[in-house]
């Protein structure tokens, strides 16, 4: 019985004290720091990816603009593979012609039909 009091009084007297406030105080801000530290070199990891992902889009956009600008110029040859209205089309340059089914689909006075709106 006179162990476990003594026990309970070391505890009493360690929460009490101002040291081992300071030392639980100084091992959490610590421990903030270095995952702090931990965090930025993750983000700066991060960053560095986003600029090469960034640059490699930059790079595949320009090979496509470029081998879309060869497709059309070998489409103005003599000779074509693919007429230039089919590179168009696929490209998505030429409006096509709607094909309407039903005499109420399209009017063909040009004003689009009005939305429905209830307040």
């Amino acid at each position: 019985m006179e162990w476990t009091s003594k026990v309970g009084e070391a505890v009493n007297k360690a929460v009490n004290s101002n040291k081992v406030l300071n030392v639980v105080l100084l091992g959490a801000f610590g421990f903030l720091c270095v995952r702090s530290v931990q965090q930025q070199r993750n983000i700066q990891v991060l960053e560095t990816e986003k600029d090469s992902f960034l640059n490699s889009n930059k790079a595949m956009k320009k090979a496509m603009w470029d081998w879309k600008q060869q497709l059309f110029a070998e489409a103005d040859l003599p000779n074509p593979l693919l007429p230039l209205s089919k590179l168009k089309s696929i490209y998505g340059e030429v409006q096509t012609a709607p094909t309407s089914s039903g005499g109420d689909a399209q009017k063909g006075d040009g004003k689009s039909p009005a939305s429905a709106f209830v307040v």
